[in-house]
């Protein structure tokens, strides 16, 4: 089973991960040398003299092994294997941990993965797996249930989506580096290391707020299961968490009554909020922004989760419906202002305003805010052009 592709995009042009790989490769050319004996035909050599004292040697290592261990490979498909799947899974997590945390990150992952193999194994170690693997485990704690698209060959082959929770901890980790351990010259202990060290920052730091947790990462699943888990301790010792400790109120029926009007439009919503998930889930975006706008015009007070608002408002605002746009984009400031990326929201929001919609006033507000937080300088220059088009008496 290969993974071929994720579900989701970074909003930000990944360079620090991009960089990493531009740098393996370059490494590899200048030190990969592939010699034989010329009797047996077996390979002895695989890196140039000069490069052998960067490899990891665990009987007597050096400590600038290991770092320069992870930036040495012994093949083509070694070093293509492990790039792959560092843009397979790096650039989300470069786009969540920004260029210098995620680079930090990444050469921290090096070292424990080179720690984990020097502790249980004797043998020289070169690649950057460890690395990777520890990038994997961070994309596994932020975006657990983001879907994997894998290609699968048994007596035919085909394609299929699989959450990145069960893929990466079953997968990758389980049968790859636990069960099926049989590969010779393999070092799954730096892999496992390297897991191990991902999954375990990513967590520290959800959980001391260093990062921004949102409702979908492994962080939330957990504090879920376990609310969920105290709830049903509670509930056993026979305590009502509905009634509490006092008398049960009387609540007259006036208070709890709906018309069947009502009823018959939440259960509208409800259904097609469902239908909402399982579009977005398939990556009809079109669809899914027609379902919304269906939804609005039952109940405008109803609330979709942040990322599907927000890849919704995406939609619309790639489909020119620029009235629709800003309402989604204007629902998600409301109830998510605390978005990790939200000048970038309100940016589209002052551009949408200023240029479609002729209402210089709340363009100047959005643009103005935008500004303020804007570090791409792409962006920051787009937004400063736009303010520059608003004349200083349009603006609050």
């Amino acid at each position: 089973m290969l993974p071929i592709r994720t579900n989701i995009r970074p909003y930000r042009t990944p360079y620090a991960n991009y960089a990493l790989i531009v740098v393996n490769a370059l490494v590899f050319v200048a030190t990969y040398w592939e010699r034989k004996d010329p009797y047996t035909g077996a390979v002895v050599e695989i890196l140039r003299p000069w490069a052998e004292q960067f490899m990891l040697t665990p009987a007597r290592p050096l400590l600038w092994q290991f770092v320069t261990y992870a930036f040495l490979h012994g093949s083509y498909l070694h070093i293509i294997g492990n790039m792959f799947f560092l843009y397979l899974f790096g650039n989300n997590v470069n786009d969540k941990l920004g260029h210098i945390g995620y680079t930090c990150f990444y050469l921290a992952g090096a070292v424990f993965s080179a720690v984990g193999h020097a502790l249980l194994s004797n043998n020289p170690v070169l690649g950057a797996s460890g690395a990777v693997a520890a990038v994997t485990g961070a994309y596994v704690v932020i975006f657990p249930k983001t879907l994997i698209t894998v290609i699968y060959w048994f007596f035919f082959i085909g394609t299929m989506d699989i959450p990145a929770l069960y893929f990466i901890v079953l997968k990758l980790i389980l049968i790859d580096n636990v069960i099926a351990r049989y590969t010779p010259n393999v070092a799954y202990s730096a892999h496992l290391a390297g897991y191990a060290f991902g999954i375990a920052a990513m967590l520290l730091m959800l959980s001391t707020g260093l990062i921004t947790s949102t409702h979908t990462d492994l962080w939330a699943m957990l504090k879920q299961w376990n609310r969920r888990r105290q709830y049903r301790g509670v509930v056993s010792t026979g305590y009502d968490p509905f009634a509490g400790f006092g008398p049960p109120k009387r609540v007259k029926a006036k208070e709890v009554a709906q018309t069947p009007a009502q009823r018959q439009r939440l259960q509208q919503a409800e259904q097609i909020k469902t239908d909402i998930a399982a579009r977005i889930a398939q990556r009809n975006l079109p669809a899914a922004a027609d379902l919304y706008r269906d939804l609005m015009a039952i109940d405008p007070d109803q609330l979709l989760p942040r990322q599907y608002l927000l890849d919704i408002a995406n939609q619309l605002a790639s489909e020119g419906r620029h009235s629709e746009t800003v309402q989604a984009y204007e629902k998600f400031l409301l109830h998510y202002p605390n978005y990790e990326y939200v000048e970038q929201v309100r940016l589209m929001l002052g551009i949408i305003y200023s240029r479609y919609l002729s209402k210089p006033d709340l363009a100047a507000k959005h643009l103005q805010a935008a500004q303020r937080k804007l570090s791409d300088p792409g962006q920051l220059k787009m937004c400063r052009d736009e303010l520059d088009k608003i004349p200083e008496r349009q603006r609050p």
